[in-house]
This record gives C-alpha cells, structure tokens and sequence, in this order.
C-alpha cells in the first residue's frame, strides 16, 4: 500500500468513526458564497444551519460553558433598541456588528439563536424632534427606523427580529407588566421634582450634576412637581446588592460592575416611571393622563419581543428567557443594570444571564460629537473600506469593554497589515501555487507529516477552543487575535517550508506543505465566518469547501478532499491606498 493510499484508508477510517460518534448526517441548507456573487449573499446564511443542528449531536460543537451561560442550549442575544431622534452614527453599528460577532458564532457552534435588534421610539424627546421638523410624530420615527434597520442591512448583521416600541404587540405587553406591577403593590401615584436630562431620558440626583449638567454632558431641566407615577426601587436596593453577590459575572466588564454596585450602595430612590408634560408614549392603563416613562417601555422590548405575556411551555418566552446577555453601551449601563433587573424582580420574571457594556469610540483623540463635526458615519466607512474591513477594524482594533480611538490612519494600517498582507496574501500565493503546480486541484497525493507539519495542524486545530472561550465571555478583540496568530504561524511555516524551492527537489513534500497550508486556511476561513463573513466565505470557495461543511461541526471531520479541483485564484483583501493630501 501506498503512503498516499494508507493515508487515504486512514482517513476514510477516521470519517467512519467520527460519523458513528456522531450519530447522524446532514444535508445543510446553506448557500455556497462566492466572489461573484458577493452582493447577493445574504446576511442570514449562517442563520439558515442553526436549526438543522439542534439535536442529538450538536453537543460536541457547543460553544464553551461558563458559570452563567451552559454553552448548548437557545442563546437569546440581544443590542439594546436604538433612539430614533437621530440618524444611526459609529457607536450604533458597534453595538450591531458586536453582537452579530457573538450570534453567528454560537449558530455555527449548533445553538438555537435567538438575536433581536430595534427602535426606541417613544419619548419627550422623539416628540420634540417630530414637531421641530412640522411633521406628525409616527411618520418621523417611520423614517427613522428604516435608516436603522438599513445600517443592519450593510453591516452584514443578521438579527432574528426588529422591535419597534410603537408596535401593537410590544404596547400591549408593556401594559401587561405595568398592571403586574399594580398588582405587586410595586408602583404608586406621586408628584415629581428635580432634575431631568431630555437627551438622556433620565433622572439626576443633584450630587450626580458635574458642572451643571448631567454626567453624560447633557444639559438638564428643573422639573416642577409634576404628577407621576412611581415604582418602588429602594426597596430594591438590598435585593439588587444580594443578586449581585451571587451573581458575580452577572455584569462585565469588572470595572462597569464596580460602579453599579457603588451606584446602589450610594442609595436608591424611587423612581418615575410616568410623564404628564407630553403624550408621545404608551398611555399608562387606566390613566390616559400619563405616559409611561420610557426606559420602564424601552427595556420590556426584551420579553415583548418574545411574545410576553405568553409564558406557557413551547412559547417563545419560555424557550429564550432569560436572556443569555444583553450588550449595551456604558452610558445605559444604569438603566440595565439596576432598573431592569429590578422591574424584573417585582413582577416576577427570571433576571437576564449577562449585560455587558461596552466602551465609547474617540476620533483622533477628540469626543464625538456633532459641535466638533466628528461624527464617524459607518455608511461612509463601509462605501469606503468595505463591510467586513469595517467589521475587523471595529472588532479589534480596541479590547471590547473599554473605549477606543478611530482613525483612518489606523483602520488602513490594520486591514493592510492583518487582512490584505498577512491573511490575503497567504490565501493568494497557497492558492497560486497548487494551481499552477498541482494540475489545478488539491494535491491528489501527500506524503508522511512532520513534526512542523503536525504542530501547524494542531494549532489550527486547536483555534476553534481558544477562540470559543474567547466569545464566551466577550472578549472578541481576543477572538479575532488568535485567528490573526495563527495566520502568523501559518506564513512563518510556509516561509521556512519554501514550497517553491521543493517543486524540483521534492515534489511530494510541495504538495505536503501546500495541503498543510489548505487545511490550516480552511479552519481560520471557518472560525473567521462571524467576523468577516462575506471574505471568510469567499476563501472557503476557493479552498473547494461545500456550503454544507462550514459548520463548526465539520471542522475535524470534513477535511479537503485530496484531488478536488479549483479554480484560478481571486484576491479576496485588496489593499487600501491612503489619500495623500495634494500639496498646494
């Protein structure tokens, strides 16, 4: 027997184990991406073999297990629902692509995802933008919306569902828990005065204003005894203390969780959760005279989004609730980590997993802002870079949790060097080589591997853990590290192999090499998917992988068929050529 033909037995040996460990195969709806037809790939690719992986099987796939989330079962994700006062601007399509990053990761590990997005449209705020503009208050958060679900559209981002607060369904879930909350003895009539930040739609204490305004640098307005009605949160403040004591990893990063637990220790007062000064909200049930205060209808989309009040067995509520994490901003950290939690708690229902808050984005070193004319549009940065050279410089540039700066400088030096040098050049000259070389397919014949060979082999089998473990407690930045660490070992082994110098001395070695770097290529290709979907997808063609193997669960047991043809290879990462200013 043949080395090639002892390989070949071996590794029909290994899929026939593997396929009887795994008890089952499938046929996956999942449509091929190519470079042609880039345009008309859709965003839910991925999201198409989720449901086909639930089963018996997709457990020796499941992502990582941590002490809040058991890394196999539904995984509700979930951005917190975008303020329509404005159009959608940097911070927005961070928030999108992070939790993108995390909902397609744990669909290709086999889970059932559940990944929601929206519009936060009521408001004092929302009402004044609609009548400074003469126009009716529905039809200016309709237009508004669509501008953010048009951001979701190209930034690639593939949410399951887009809640609107004005939709019938989630109006009348938020008056549901509202009655709940009566019936707790949780809220009561008052009058309110003191401080308010319209931008914020928040309440400040007088110790919180620096300077005379909010913590935030909103301004704030005195608000004079105006009738509201008020849910009971100092009762909450032991409750909340104690949740999150046994809760530790409840709120991340370590630093947020510091200052909400400073916040509560500081004494809570209780809240109002009604307005009488405007109308544009869901009218509070039984008194037509008030509002409801926004974050208390704001934060129920997460469960009216589930079909709340419905929480019989097979409901959706029942499957996805309690959320698996909810991703926010740190302005809102507040909001989700004391107020929702505590709304929650009163009326009864099960507290989400996980919240998360991430940082703010600084442009060359300057707070964002539309008095500085700085505002970082990510319609322009996609038309510019790309999406997914957008997408990788958003994700990770900067660690996720704390704030970064953005350049133009940076995401071209970035994207150049990780994308289109490093992993782009390493997929075009493998590619070039076996075409040229190899009669235009994959080595049909490989020789016995080495110690370098095996060691390559195994970090790249290897990435999928490290990268799981990664994007189980949100470290993308991390993530997409040991994807970029590995295309470094990848072009350090090619470089020391030469290839191209073995063509006449050692034709079988070539092919060795060049399989070697195939294999390793179609793993980072693999676990890349979440973050650059459309390239990682494009490589995956070229590397003659189907459309139904590019799973997590195929990354052992589907390797590249030796002999299969491929096509003349396509750049996927063109570089980018800064513009040099013109010298007068």
């Amino acid at each position: 027997m043949t080395k090639y033909n002892k390989m070949k037995f071996n590794l029909n040996m290994f899929l026939t184990t593997t396929s009887s460990i795994l008890c089952c195969s499938r046929s996956l709806a999942f449509q091929s991406f190519t470079s042609s037809n880039a345009a008309a790939f859709s965003r839910r690719t991925v999201a198409s073999t989720s449901s086909s992986l639930i089963g018996g099987c997709h457990r020796l796939y499941a992502s990582k297990a941590t002490s809040f989330d058991d890394g196999e079962g539904p995984f509700y994700i979930t951005t917190p629902i975008y303020y329509v006062n404005d159009k959608p601007h940097i911070g927005h399509a961070y928030t999108s692509v992070a939790c993108d990053v995390l909902a397609r990761f744990m669909r290709l590990s086999g889970r059932d995802v559940m990944f929601l997005s929206g519009t936060d449209e009521h408001g004092q705020k929302v009402e004044a933008s609609a009548q400074k503009l003469g126009i009716p208050t529905q039809d200016f958060v309709d237009g508004v919306s669509v501008n953010f679900r048009d951001l979701l559209e190209l930034m690639n981002v593939s949410n399951d569902q887009f809640i609107r607060t004005t939709d019938s369904d989630h109006k009348a879930a938020v008056q549901h828990m509202w009655d709940k909350l009566i019936e707790k003895g949780a809220i009561y009539l008052g009058a309110y005065e003191g401080w308010y930040s319209v931008r914020d739609e928040c309440y400040y204490n007088e110790s919180e204003l620096v300077d005379g305004k909010a913590p935030t640098g909103a301004e704030v307005e005195w608000v004079t005894k105006e009738p509201s009605y008020f849910f009971k949160l100092s009762e909450y403040e032991d409750k909340l203390l104690q949740f999150y004591e046994k809760n530790p990893e409840f709120i991340a990063p370590q630093s947020r969780r510091n200052e909400v637990l400073a916040f509560v220790k500081g004494g809570l007062r209780d809240l109002s959760v009604s307005r009488t000064s405007f109308k544009w909200g869901v009218p509070v049930p039984g008194d037509d005279d008030h509002v409801m205060y926004v974050w208390i209808d704001a934060l129920a989309n997460y469960i009216s989004a589930l079909g709340y009040p419905d929480e019989e067995a097979g409901s959706k509520f029942e499957k996805f609730w309690p959320a698996s994490v909810h991703i926010v901003g740190k302005d809102i950290l507040r909001f989700h980590a004391v107020y929702w939690p505590a709304f929650l708690m009163a009326a009864n229902l099960p507290l989400p997993k996980r919240l998360f808050a991430h940082g703010w984005w600084t442009k060359e070193g300057e707070k964002i802002s539309k008095s500085l004319g700085n505002v970082i549009d990510p319609v322009d940065l996609v038309e510019k870079y790309g999406v997914d050279q957008t997408r990788f410089f958003l994700m990770s540039e900067v660690t996720f949790g704390g704030d970064g700066d953005f350049s133009d400088e940076k995401l071209v030096q970035k994207v150049n060097t990780n994308l289109a040098n490093e992993l782009g050049n390493l997929c075009q000259r493998t590619l070039s080589m076996v075409f040229k070389n190899c009669g235009k397919a994959v080595p049909a014949e490989i020789g016995e591997y080495t110690e370098e060979d095996k060691a390559l082999l195994k970090k790249a089998k290897d990435l999928k853990e490290e990268a799981s473990e990664h994007i189980a407690n949100q470290r993308i930045n991390k993530y997409a590290e040991s994807c970029i660490s590995l295309v470094w070992e990848a072009n350090k082994y090619i470089d020391e192999m030469a290839p191209w110098a073995l063509k006449k001395t050692d034709p079988e070695r070539m092919a060795t090499v060049l399989y070697v770097i195939l294999e390793t290529l179609r793993h980072i290709s693999i676990v890349y998917q979440p973050l650059i979907p459309f390239s990682a997808n494009a490589m995956l063609d070229q590397l003659t992988v189907p459309g139904s193997e590019r799973t997590f669960e195929h990354l052992e047991s589907s390797p590249i068929k030796f002999g299969s043809p491929i096509s003349k290879p396509q750049g996927v990462f063109p570089r980018i050529e800064m513009e040099v200013p013109q010298i007068a």
